[in-house]
């Protein structure tokens, strides 16, 4: 793994692979180990250079320093919109993945996010268009409140777990994704990784102010609408955190975009899926090397 300094953090990236340049944009609180390997080994085989890299807040990319929203500030800014005041925006967030493209001097790249990925992974394809050769947005959203909203039973989980410190926090995680995942879930497999990704890094603070940005950030549906990049939406039909609704939504939202359902993925990466997925975005990818 390397760093570079980009939009005034730093950020720490790892490469794989040779060929066209894909961003990869992790979601609320992950890290780039988080991506599962044989994912990675997927898209690599389909002629891409996978380009990971922690956001600010995240694994070992900078820490920011404010307090994080309480969990009454973020019940009170779910109801009535507009009481949060972040430290840092989705569109912050964006402007790191294209600063760390500055920095490995790379024109344009197709970019492909999960979660809050997938809403930084718009928001890069909105405000520097001319930086994405394709959009992937993975069980994510488009910002508007009525699509996409988590199930009561995931609210009440996290409402009521609160680790205290690193080393109780690796059974509530692996709860929380036995709740959210699909039909693939292996407790040991993610235990391992959960281990794996809080002994690199722990900072529950950051997924705080991470949380906040992506509560505060705005509708983007209008802007989604004048997107002309070619756009691939996955989504899991199990998915309770991300519900359904907030895919269908985006790819009734970007002009010519591509919907692919799965019916054993929850908010996951399933295994039984990486080679598909990975296909899927090769086409998307081919599509604007058609237009070109």
């Amino acid at each position: 793994m390397a760093h570079v300094e980009a939009n005034g953090i730093v950020e720490e990236y790892e490469e794989s692979g040779s060929g066209d340049p894909l961003l990869l944009v992790m979601g609320l609180n992950g890290q780039l180990i988080d991506w599962p390997g044989g994912f990675i080994d997927a898209l690599v085989a389909q002629g891409f250079r996978v380009i990971r890299f922690d956001n600010r807040d995240a694994g070992l990319s900078t820490a920011f320093t404010s307090a994080p929203p309480s969990k009454w500030a973020l019940a009170r800014e779910a109801v009535h919109r507009g009481h949060l005041h972040p430290e840092y925006s989705l569109a912050d967030m964006a402007n790191d993945a294209v600063g760390l493209l500055d920095a490995l001097g790379i024109e344009r790249a197709h970019i492909a996010g999960m979660s809050m990925g997938g809403m930084i992974a718009q928001c890069v394809a909105i405000e520097h268009p001319e930086r994405v050769l394709s959009l992937t947005s993975i069980m994510s959203t488009t910002g508007n409140p009525r699509v996409g909203r988590p199930t009561l039973k995931v609210l009440r989980y996290v409402a009521a777990n609160k680790p205290t410190s690193a080393e109780e926090a690796v059974e509530p995680a692996v709860e929380l994704f036995r709740l959210i995942s699909g039909t693939t879930f292996t407790e040991e497999e993610f235990r391992v990784m959960a281990k794996a990704s809080i002994a690199r890094s722990y900072r529950p603070d950051g997924m705080g102010r991470q949380l906040a940005a992506i509560m505060t950030a705005p509708d983007r549906t209008p802007a989604l609408r004048r997107l002309t990049v070619p756009t691939l939406v996955i989504h899991g039909t199990l998915d309770p955190l991300v519900r359904p609704s907030g895919g269908i939504a985006t790819a009734n939202a970007v002009p010519n975009s591509r919907l692919l359902m799965f019916n054993d993925m929850g908010h996951d990466l399933p295994h039984t899926r990486w080679t598909e997925m990975a296909e899927a975005i090769r086409q998307n990818a081919n599509r604007a090397t058609a237009v070109e």
